[in-house]
């Protein structure tokens, strides 16, 4: 019986700067509130996402071997975890995606996506996140399969499990990286954080979206604020001002710009609020904010650019 293997290439990098940043709260939190609008197209996107999903879990799967590659008997002991329909097979359902995976062995010099699992922990106010909490955003983040016993342990020189308070395991980012503390923004607009450091967010509402001249203004206002990194310490700036709004949501535009799909769900994000030090409450802003972020009440998703974060 011809026996079929596996692989997968990936190649991950970041080059980058970080610059300090004086911030200024110059105002208070505006009531504005927008009307939610369904948008079919995004809508549509997370139903297509399901396919997707069990191709991600097949390449974290594949990634965890240290050949990058597997039989592909080994791979139908997960089909529960797939999500695939019970008719199709694992290998029928491979065949689909030619330009994924290859039924040959092939050397890989790829590297692992290391630098994602750094830079979140760099968001956060200790360096440190719970395994648990890891896990739920394994997929979003592609991690291998067992990260946690063969990635981790790999790399003893960046992380470090530690036991937290409450009995549970928690993964402490050990270096910093000053290259890596560049969000997805100010990558976009090095020049812009150097000359006035402020940054507008990109923005695009669903069609058919209505905004008040009222609203269309203050946003204008908004987006002039000063930019605060998510990288940076920000317990000085008062959370019931716009500038703190504007922190929240460079926070969260730069963690779904470390997912694969620009998009999570929303439990996870609520699940993140201790370890990033938000204020009560701070979902809503995204609800403020529908040209940045898309809540998918359908699929309970929420996009960015327009990001995406789900509520399942």
């Amino acid at each position: 019986m011809l026996q079929r293997r596996w692989c997968l290439n990936c190649v991950v990098s970041f080059v980058g700067y970080s610059h300090p940043l004086l911030q200024i709260q110059k105002r208070d939190l505006v009531n504005v509130k927008f009307k939610w609008v369904k948008d079919t197209v995004l809508d549509s996107v997370v139903s297509s996402g399901v396919q997707l999903k069990a191709t991600s879990t097949l390449v974290s799967l594949i990634g965890s071997h240290s050949n990058f590659s597997v039989l592909v008997y080994f791979l139908s002991r997960y089909r529960g975890q797939l999500g695939l329909p019970p008719d199709l097979k694992v290998s029928t359902f491979i065949r689909r995606y030619p330009n994924i995976f290859q039924e040959f062995y092939h050397p890989d010099s790829g590297g692992t996506p290391v630098p994602w699992l750094q830079k979140l922990l760099m968001l956060t106010k200790e360096s440190l996140l719970p395994l648990q909490t890891i896990d739920q955003l394994r997929w979003d983040l592609w991690l291998p399969y067992d990260y946690e016993n063969k990635l981790i342990p790999e790399r003893l020189e960046l992380f470090s499990f530690v036991k937290l308070p409450d009995n549970r395991v928690g993964v402490k980012l050990l270096v910093w990286d000053d290259c890596l503390a560049l969000s997805h923004l100010e990558s976009r607009n090095s020049n812009l954080v150097e000359k006035k450091g402020t940054l507008a967010f990109p923005i695009k509402f669903t069609r058919g979206f209505g905004l008040k001249k009222k609203c269309m203004e203050w946003l204008n206002e908004w987006q002039k604020l000063p930019y605060t990194s998510p990288y940076v310490d920000a317990s000085h700036l008062d959370p019931r001002t716009d500038v703190s709004e504007k922190r929240i949501v460079g926070v969260f535009h730069e963690i779904l710009h470390l997912t694969i799909l620009r998009r999570m769900e929303r439990k996870n994000v609520s699940n993140m609020r201790g370890p990033l030090a938000m204020p009560q409450k701070f979902t809503k802003a995204f609800e403020r904010h529908p040209g940045i972020f898309y809540i998918s009440k359908t699929h309970r998703l929420l996009f960015s650019e327009r990001l995406m974060i789900t509520e399942s």
